[in-house]
């Protein structure tokens, strides 16, 4: 937020009433002139002045213009000068950390901060559940939300996106052809000061068309100095608007320590031209207010201003809207939405979702875009407030958020790398992306398909998604299934064992993925047929891997409780005759055991008995040469049916 930030970031130069006290430099960085400012700093940190308060004055230079790479050098070295004992310094540098993405070093200086403020951390995953909390806030939650530069940017400054029909309202520092002088140049970032603008648009399905930008030149609303942040009635008859404080049309007025504050305006539309300008009766003398946002039954102004008496830097406040045109006494939202830090650019969408900016609550970095249910809470309900994540949030500042809620549509503004100009306004586009899977499940053996056997649709995080049964073709189908998925399709039915498959869908809307699956049945010729089940070398405890094995066993006779089985442990030929008779044996009978254990009655196997070498299926007798996949073939347990 390069340019923008001049709308109520006015706290940033606290201390003017010192101001007869500090160099030039200084007094250029009190009139919000960093470039200039900074230029100076460093002149004097040539000379030899590398106290800690030059080298945060040079980094709050660069942080204030949203250059947060050169920020976080210059504040390191001011923290080494205080010891990491300056609160404010501490907080900025966390915020730039968090900007690069750095959230490492930012978690270390916040429990720098927290020991300075006296909190202490009560969680003991804190360190683990913060670096997650960024990563979930970097990665987009709807991957299908499509953002788009609008046309309408340059090389200079836009943001704001007061949404009017087919409309958009915003501000913008395009050279104007009528300035000629350097005068008009604002030197918090060297650009031109602040217009308001119009633009047609409309959304297509995955798109946005915006025609050329127009000044609102036929109208007294557009002055030498700062205009900007525009909301209008629904009837499209009265405009809010921010404005520097001016003494005549093009004068700026600054207050007693030479700042100029913001105040808001409002006007109204006479025979298509917006007139009768006037000031709000709330502005004030020594602070600023800006930021206009409406109610949706539009009987309540919301606004920004750092006045006597708040929470934090900036904070958010509303005003009732009488009858008569007339307001009301403003009131502070509060702490459930004000932070110590700045809550700016309120919004207010058509389901009545408050939308702010803010710095304040955890955050990628910078300014990012919330959103608060305090409007719709019920009685007994806790105010909870969202960031919104990516990609509407990134490491740099996001504001200026308005969304059409019907067609979840609208647009934001931000400064992140990439864009045409300091500052850009962004469209955002919440696309519909669903496919469908669907195949056929059969019986591995015979290929026939398999009538209502159990389908389910599980996501990447175990949870299942959907459920279905295949119909007498063993077709089944899953619809509306989430593009760019990573998903398992999971199909088991009596008497077969479960099988599996991984996928990913892709980002095609509509798209139909195919996923056939084959199911091995377990009962085969009057045994019940399952993979081998292993022992550790000379020993007969059964194994977690056998044990997952010998769970088909437990579902076939769970499933028929009169079935009968008799059970069978057979050895290869290496070791002993005698000894290995014993072993299968005691395999036999512990491998009936875990069977019992599983609530399985005793009349359900009718004997567990070893058979040790005797019954070789192939030639690998004593002393015969033999691979290890032959002696594995006569290393194998039976489960014969008795009685189905």
């Amino acid at each position: 937020m390069k340019l923008s930030t001049f709308i109520l970031s006015f706290l940033v130069c606290i201390g003017l009433n010192a101001q007869n006290k500090l160099g030039l430099a200084d007094k250029y960085y009190n009139d919000y002139a960093y470039f200039k400012a900074l230029d100076l700093y460093k002149s004097t940190l040539k000379k030899g002045d590398s106290s800690a308060y030059t080298l945060e004055r040079i980094g709050n230079c660069y942080y204030n213009n949203s250059m947060t790479k050169d920020a976080t050098f210059w504040y390191e070295k001011a923290l080494r000068k205080q010891k990491k004992d300056n609160p404010k310094l501490l907080y900025k540098q966390i915020q730039s950390l968090r900007s690069l993405g750095k959230y490492d070093e930012a978690y270390k200086l916040l429990l720098d901060y927290k020991a300075v403020k006296n909190e202490k951390i009560k969680d003991e995953n804190f360190e683990s559940n913060y670096i997650k909390l960024f990563e979930d806030l970097n990665r987009p939650k709807n991957k299908f939300t499509k953002v788009i530069n609008l046309p309408v940017n340059t090389s200079y400054s836009e943001f704001g996106g007061h949404l009017n029909i087919d409309e958009i309202y915003f501000s913008s520092t395009k050279i104007d052809s009528s300035l000629s002088d350097s005068k008009k140049i604002y030197l918090w970032n060297n650009e031109p000061f602040l217009n308001i603008y119009l633009s047609k648009f409309k959304f297509t399905v995955d798109s946005i068309n915006a025609n050329h930008a127009i000044k609102l030149n036929n109208t007294d609303l557009n002055t030498r100095v700062h205009e900007a942040n525009v909301v209008i009635t629904k009837d499209g008859t009265t405009m809010y608007f921010t404005r520097d404080n001016v003494k005549r049309r093009s004068k700026l007025n600054p207050d007693k320590t030479g700042t100029v504050q913001l105040e808001l305006y409002r006007a109204f539309l006479i025979n298509n031209k917006w007139q009768n300008m006037e000031e709000l009766p709330f502005n004030g003398e020594g602070f600023s207010v800006g930021h206009p946002a409406l109610s949706t039954d539009e009987k309540t102004l919301y606004f920004v201003s750092d006045q006597p008496g708040g929470i934090g830097a900036t904070d958010i406040y509303k005003v009732a809207i009488n009858e008569d045109g007339s307001f009301g006494l403003p009131e502070n939202l509060g702490k459930e939405i004000n932070t110590e830090a700045r809550e700016m650019f309120p919004y207010i969408s058509e389901d009545e979702t408050l939308y702010f900016s803010s710095d304040g609550y955890i955050n990628l970095g910078l300014l990012d875009i919330y959103k608060s249910n305090i409007l719709t809470k019920k009685e007994n309900e806790s105010v909870i407030t969202t960031n919104l994540g990516a990609p509407y949030n990134s490491g740099f500042d996001d504001f200026s958020f308005t969304i059409d809620s019907k067609n979840l549509r609208g647009f934001f503004s931000s400064d992140r790398p990439g864009g045409k100009g300091s500052d850009d306004i962004y469209a955002f586009l919440n696309l519909d992306c669903e496919q469908t899977i669907n195949g056929t499940i059969s019986d591995e053996l015979t290929k026939l398909p398999l009538a209502n056997a159990t389908v389910r649709l599980i996501d990447d995080e175990g949870k299942i998604i959907n459920s279905t049964k295949t119909d007498q073709k063993g077709y089944y189908e899953f619809l509306n299934v989430e593009c760019d998925k990573e998903v398992v399709i999971v199909s088991h039915k009596v008497d077969y064992k479960p099988n599996k498959v991984d996928i990913k869908t892709n980002i095609k809307n509509e798209d139909i993925t195919t996923v056939n699956l084959e199911l091995t049945p377990l009962i085969i010729e009057g045994e019940i047929v399952i993979n081998p089940i292993f022992f550790d070398f000379d020993k007969d405890n059964i194994r977690i891997d056998a044990a997952y094995e010998l769970e088909n066993i437990v579902n076939v006779l769970k499933t028929h409780p009169n079935m009968v089985i008799k059970i069978e442990s057979h050895t290869d030929s290496r070791g002993r005759d005698k000894y290995n008779m014993k072993l299968s044996n005691r395999r036999a009978k512990s491998t009936m055991q875990y069977i019992l254990s599983r609530d399985i009655s005793k009349n359900q196997i009718e004997s567990a008995i070893g058979y040790g070498e005797s019954q070789l299926l192939n030639k690998c007798s004593n002393k015969v040469k033999c691979t290890e996949e032959e002696h594995q073939l006569n290393r194998r347990s039976k489960f014969l049916i008795i009685k189905k």
